[in-house]
């Protein structure tokens, strides 16, 4: 196997792309995809403070190292849950987070939830009916909210996730069989900013996880490789199996249908649900001024009152 490019021994096959590449221009060539997506949406410009939501993971990291690499104005956040005491699984991902960091002399803004909210998302669950059966549920809700907060209040002028294309049309394949066309109808790669709620956009939207992975190891990132105790089992991952097995039989499989589902939100399909939607979030919170559908305290808020 062979580079497409200069012809020296390739490190990676892409059969979805009908493309080898060495390490050489396999690393040039993913943060060139990563800026051709950031152009083609417009989800920020070089002039731009840009908030990278890290996890300590392969994917976050990559991305900020990207974005680092292609001369962003990138800052990380790190949430620390408290998740898995015993293991210190938390501790052990910041620490990644704080190592890559210094390492490229970044700044990175650590939250504590504990510190700041009494309880660790592990006492939270346990604490709560939706927590003990959906702990991956109530993350999301946390992470969601203190990530939005942030943003707002350090004026950041966008908020970026690392999900990837295996996390996007794994989401989209669960949420295209309950037909839950709220949550169909805002799943673009950017979300602009409104009232209470920062503009957000996944630069990686349209990178494999095997991309992601193999760019971290050739760049030598160091991530915690330890899966999250919550997420063994859930029902992302067993989208992701089989999403993984029709890829193989099958290579572009994942990419035509997040392609496609583009493709239909900008033919209109869902364009009566974002209408609902933009009108539901002119509703804010009165205590935290976030987002909300009923007008009164949103569910984080609520979560945080509970005794």
């Amino acid at each position: 196997m062979r580079c497409r490019k200069c012809g020296e021994k390739a490190v990676i096959n892409m059969k979805q792309h009908r493309l080898s590449l060495c390490k050489h221009h396999f690393l040039d060539w993913l943060p060139e995809q990563v800026e051709k997506m950031i152009q083609k949406y417009g989800m920020f410009s070089k002039n731009d403070t840009v908030l990278v939501a890290v996890s300590g993971g392969k994917d976050s990291l990559a991305l900020w190292d990207v974005l680092w690499r292609l001369g962003y104005k990138a800052d990380g956040v790190y949430i620390n849950l408290g998740i898995d005491e015993e293991h210190d699984y938390s501790n052990q991902s910041q620490a990644y987070a704080q190592s890559f960091s210094a390492e490229r002399n970044l700044e990175l803004i650590t939250i504590n939830i504990k510190d700041k909210y009494s309880k660790s998302l592990s006492e939270f669950a346990r604490q709560n009916r939706r927590g003990r059966s959906k702990p991956c549920s109530l993350c999301g809700l946390l992470k969601r909210h203190i990530l939005n907060q942030t943003a707002l209040e350090k004026n950041y002028d966008v908020l970026v996730t690392a999900h990837n294309l295996d996390d996007e049309v794994a989401i989209l394949l669960a949420n295209t069989l309950d037909w839950s066309l709220d949550y169909l109808s805002r799943g673009l790669p950017i979300l602009p900013s409104g009232p209470g709620f920062a503009q957000k956009g996944k630069p990686f939207c349209r990178v494999y996880e095997r991309e992601s992975a193999a760019y971290s190891f050739l760049r030598k990132i160091s991530y915690i490789h330890q899966e999250c105790p919550y997420s063994i089992n859930n029902k992302q991952a067993f989208f992701k199996h089989h999403l993984n097995q029709w890829e193989e039989k099958m290579p572009g499989t994942k990419l035509r249908f997040y392609l496609n589902y583009l493709r239909a939100i900008d033919e209109g399909a869902f364009a009566e649900k974002q209408e609902h939607a933009e009108v539901l979030a002119e509703k804010l919170c009165p205590q935290c001024g976030q987002p909300t559908t009923t007008g009164s305290l949103c569910a984080f808020c609520r979560l945080i009152k509970q005794k």
